[in-house]
């Protein structure tokens, strides 16, 4: 025998359709969450934005050709050297063959490698500039590299103007051994004959620059300018923490850590480099301040 109690414990819900659903596909990339605060931003936004969380603040990478474009003078940029490439000397085959990987992310990147150089204006003074791009082999400093910092230093000497290095790197190219590391030294004395003839070198550090990069033209600038809560340094915090057995100090190896012991002498936002620099070359003697 059936009763209420019985109906009641075995009701089930009917299933209601109101026919076929659609699935609305939204487009991959369309948000992008901050890695600093966790802010979902509308990526189209923070492009607008040259790459800086709305809401924190926070510096995420951005690309050479975008970086130059956001500070020089429109249609002044002219590269040089863009045809010079990396060569597989060591015929380095690790985990992965190197000349593999070069075409790996000449593909990816369209570069052709880590930095991009040439000339501009910014407010009508020319200057020689050399922008690294960390998406390239996390823009490590390898034959070609150096070859194109070189070589911009050395045309900003001749055309007696000044020379910004813009730089982001893991460090020395481990594929390209001793060559790479030989890197370090020429660009180095091109900044020393630069600055034999009084000519003003800007170094400005982004996030992440490290080891043999640091270690050479990155901290010899005239003026070291940093972008705010950049990662600067030589080797890693754990590597060194693991050396020296001690507990490392709060904020170690950012930018604003570094400002405070007068390693770096100013920090100063992508938005503001622009005017900055122009401020700068104008106090230098080189060009008028931008109205």
């Amino acid at each position: 025998m059936t009763t209420e109690s019985d109906k009641i414990t075995n009701f089930e819900k009917p299933t209601y359709s109101s026919g076929q659903t659609k699935k609305r596909d939204i487009p991959e990339g369309l948000w992008e969450k901050c890695t600093a605060c966790g802010e979902i931003n509308y990526t189209r936004e923070l492009a607008l934005n040259a790459e800086i969380c709305p809401k924190c603040g926070h510096h995420n990478s951005i690309g050479a050709r975008e970086r130059i474009q956001s500070m020089v003078d429109e249609g002044s940029f002219v590269e040089i050297d863009e045809n010079m490439v990396s060569k597989d000397t060591l015929k380095f085959t690790g985990v992965a063959a190197y000349k593999d990987k070069l075409i790996e992310y000449q593909k990816k990147t369209g570069l052709k490698d880590a930095v991009i150089s040439g000339h501009a204006e910014i407010n009508g003074q020319k200057l020689y500039l050399a922008v690294m791009d960390f998406s390239f082999l996390a823009a490590s400093m390898g034959s070609v590299v150096g070859e194109k910092i070189t070589r911009a230093i050395e045309a900003a000497t001749k055309a007696k103007c000044p020379v910004v290095i813009i730089s982001a790197s893991g460090g020395a190219r481990m594929y390209e051994g001793m060559l790479s590391l030989m890197q370090m030294a020429k660009t180095s004395a091109a900044l020393a004959r630069h600055a034999e003839v009084h000519l003003p070198y800007i170094s400005v550090l982004t996030n992440p620059t490290t080891a043999g990069v640091m270690a050479s033209y990155a901290s010899l600038g005239d003026l070291i300018i940093a972008e705010p809560k950049a990662m600067v340094g030589f080797a890693g915090p754990r590597v060194i923490k693991e050396t020296t057995h001690q507990d490392l100090p709060k904020g170690f190896q950012t930018a604003e850590f570094l400002t405070e012991r007068g390693l770096i002498d100013m920090i100063v936002p992508r938005l503001q480099m622009r005017k900055t620099l122009n401020l700068v070359f104008s106090y230098m003697g080189f060009g008028d301040i931008e109205e």
